[in-house]
């Protein structure tokens, strides 16, 4: 009999309910005690949701991210957000976000470096270590958490982050090596597993996705060591990877000693037979044969084709799982009331994911015809989604076949547009400017649910979000900004908002997963060939334009963050995607441009997301995202100027495809990373203009003005000055206008004091 399990739940709820006890308790309007109570209740209905499974994952759910879960599992927090004391769950907050929620403003700490969980849109905070750091144990979640599914009558299986992988990811604030603490590390580890097995645990589920990484030989040995040391453990181990493929590392991972070993085979469906092969006969092989990471319906007939041979070799050696954390994902497509039919059909949210789970152990235990009905209505839907004429549409086809060369070239060069540029522009040493979105409030929310349900009119919506507009670049000029947004009141999100004016994607109304903290998104579901029936911008920053003299940004999604924060369809090449939606959004960059926007700007916020995990995949990937955005950018004259921005991902080791882009002038995050990005600079002299994010609005504190010059000061010794923008890291739509104020001010005033330096 196979074994069925899960390696991961999403943890915000069907209705985002974790999302607004965080938020509660951070505002100061409930407890810690309510806080927790709602943890345990999400905890106990998301276990029973997967009550049909074998063994039910544990120390999965956190109150904000895995990554810091296990920082303080292992006692690695940063002095800093220890000396202001407080329970372990504000400390835990102070870290992840500066503040705990109950701390003025004058209180707050540097918040933990945040940036993506491998090539998702997920964020971790990342571990922080230094040549001395002690680590020491804290199981009493874990231990909490166990007892709790017990008491449900389930097989708890905790889940950690692995040893090697846990270091690989985190950065050493001193430049130590980082593999030197493995010796300090593992006896921890040790003793969690005895904790763990005296508490009864049979199976710990231990996460090691580095091993789909480029590791070097010393990354390799780490494995060895850690794995040889850990196998004294009563407990028995199941190593799990996924995002991606073994391939160097397949016969390390098949070899360590261990109980079992997960591969995800969807990412990597040509090593299950090698696995198979090189796996000990006493290990457990437990293979992703659903994907985690995305909607689409499974193709069940198709799976058990090949997975029937692999149960005939293995048999009771066999689990199944997803292919990763259903994390990803979002809860339930049973709540979908508004979605189209035909498209729902074509879906598979976790439940339903774990669902497909539980009739491919069927028919492997019991055979085909014991789930026949089910076979046979997953066959109709995949049949139903190739044949669908809202699918393919051959004039978008025709439109990417035609592309050549030529459209992703601006006419001069960048130091010949800059110069047509500052003439029509006329802008200050150090411009000041934002990324895009200004506070969201209750208000704006408010109005667009109205909007929605019907219960005002367009003309009162359109009157509505036009004060709101109004109200925000009066806002801005008080501030003294050089360059103004119109704020994005009308949106939603920066990438269903476009969606929804697409031709090609559907809309859920609860499709929402966790981007980091409370922060939750909506993808838009990306089914068909993309094509832009109308403008979908234009009127609303031509009538921010209209009421002031200083330059309005135009503001759009690029193709790519498009792409990557959509649930893409997968019944074609992502590049052919990306080249339609690039079309799309050229169209809207001309008609900006038609219409009067000197300055244009288009994020591509995730385009190091999609970047492979492989470095030899990555000129691939880079060659196509590339001409995806110049495409996108690039039909625009001289005079016109281009801005992008991108935040929260590693970019200093693809700065140079980063300049590809030509993007006139580049906002970028670097403030939680204390302008990291920079040491790019030592060996690569970057083109264009940049603007490094002075200012962290994933966390409430507010930056003083010194913070902002120190941090510009670090910029000017490797950039030319009269090519720095100064800018906040990311958009404001998150944080309130009594925090966005001050910060605002302080910027502005850090810009002149800095003109005023140089004069």
């Amino acid at each position: 009999m196979v074994t069925t399990h899960n390696l991961g739940f999403p943890r915000i709820g069907a209705r985002r309910e974790l999302k607004f006890a965080q938020e509660a308790f951070w505002k100061g309007q409930i407890g810690e005690e309510e806080l927790q109570i709602t943890g345990a209740d999400l905890r106990r209905k998301h276990w029973q949701n997967q009550r049909n499974l074998d063994q039910v994952p544990v120390g999965d759910f956190s109150f904000y991210d895995q990554v810091l879960d296990m920082s303080v599992t292992l006692g690695n927090l940063p002095e800093r957000v220890n000396q202001a004391g407080g329970s372990e769950l504000e400390r835990y907050f102070r870290l992840a976000r500066g503040r705990s929620g109950r701390e003025s403003s004058c209180c707050g700490v540097q918040a933990g470096e945040m940036t993506k969980w491998f090539d998702t849109n997920y964020h971790y905070i990342v571990p922080e270590f230094h040549q001395h750091t002690r680590f020491q144990l804290n199981g009493d979640r874990l231990i909490e958490q166990i007892i709790e599914a017990r008491a449900q009558g389930l097989s708890p299986k905790p889940v950690i982050i692995g040893p090697v992988t846990y270091l690989w990811l985190g950065k050493a604030k001193d430049n130590s090596d980082r593999l030197a603490l493995l010796g300090a590390l593992l006896p921890v580890y040790s003793e969690l597993l005895d904790l763990l097995a005296n508490h009864g645990i049979d199976w710990v589920q231990v996460d090691e996705p580095a091993l789909v990484t480029d590791l070097d030989a010393d990354w390799r040995h780490a494995f060895n060591l850690a794995y040889h040391h850990l196998k004294t453990s009563n407990t028995k181990l199941l190593v799990t990877t996924y995002f991606g493929e073994l391939r160097e590392n397949l016969q390390l991972a098949c070899e360590l000693p261990v109980a079992g070993l997960h591969l995800d085979a969807i990412s990597a469906p040509q090593e299950v037979a090698r696995v198979v092969d090189w796996l000990p006969a006493h290990k457990q092989l437990s293979l992703g044969v659903v994907n985690g990471r995305n909607i689409w319906r499974a193709n069940l007939e198709t799976t058990l084709d090949w997975l029937e041979p692999v149960h005939d070799k293995l048999g009771g050696r066999l689990w199944l799982a997803p292919s990763c954390s259903l994390l990803h994902v979002p809860v339930e497509l049973g709540s979908e009331e508004t979605l189209d039919p035909e498209i729902r059909s074509w879906l598979a949210f976790a439940t339903q994911k774990l669902d497909e789970l539980n009739v491919l152990a069927a028919a492997l235990n019991h055979g085909r015809s014991s789930v026949r009905k089910q076979l046979a209505e997953s066959t109709a839907a995949i049949h139903s989604r190739a044949l669908s004429g809202r699918v393919h549409h051959s004039s978008v086809r025709a439109r990417t076949g035609a592309i050549t060369p030529s459209l992703g070239k601006r006419q001069r060069t960048y130091p010949e547009r800059i110069t047509a540029q500052q003439q029509k522009l006329g802008l200050p040493r150090f411009p000041t400017t934002t990324i895009g979105s200004f506070p969201q409030t209750r208000d704006i929310r408010q109005a667009r649910l109205q909007f929605r349900r019907g219960e005002l009119t367009e003309a009162a919506y359109i009157q509505r979000i036009r004060e709101e507009v109004s109200h925000c670049i009066d806002r801005q000029e008080a501030l003294g900004l050089d360059v103004l947004v119109h704020g994005e009141a009308e949106r939603n999100d920066m990438v269903e908002y476009f969606g929804e004016q697409l031709a090609g994607y559907a809309f859920s109304q609860f499709g929402w997963v966790q981007s980091y903290g409370s922060r939750c998104v909506k993808p838009p579901i990306l089914f068909g060939d993309i094509s832009r029936p109308g403008a979908m911008t234009l009127d609303w920053i031509r009538y921010a334009q209209s009421l002031t003299e200083k330059p309005v940004k135009g503001m759009l999604t690029g193709p790519v963050t498009i792409l990557n924060w959509s649930f893409v369809r997968d019944d074609q090449p992502r590049r052919e995607t990306c080249l339609q939606l690039a079309l799309a959004i050229r169209e809207e960059v001309l008609d900006l441009e038609a219409a009067g926007a000197g300055i244009i700007q288009i994020d591509e916020a995730a385009l190091r997301e999609g970047l492979p995990l492989r470095k030899a995949d990555w000129n691939d990937y880079l060659d196509w995202a590339i001409e995806a955005f110049r495409i996108a950018a690039n039909g625009v004259r001289d005079e016109t100027q281009i801005h992008t921005h991108m935040c929260y991902s590693e970019f200093n080791d693809i700065i140079e495809a980063i300049a590809r882009m030509d993007a006139d002038v580049i906002t970028i995050e670097t403030s939680r990373s204390d302008m990291e990005l920079l040491d790019a600079f030592r060996g690569f002299e970057y083109p264009n203009d940049i603007g490094p994010g002075v200012y962290d609005i994933h966390s409430p504190n507010i930056p003083e003005k010194g913070q902002i010059k120190a941090l510009m000061a670090k910029a000017a010794e490797r950039i030319p000055s009269e090519r720095l923008w100064i800018n906040p890291d990311c958009g404001l739509k998150t944080r309130q206008w009594e925090e966005v104020l001050p910060a605002l001010e302080n910027m502005v005033a850090a810009a002149r004091e800095l003109r005023e330096g140089i004069q």
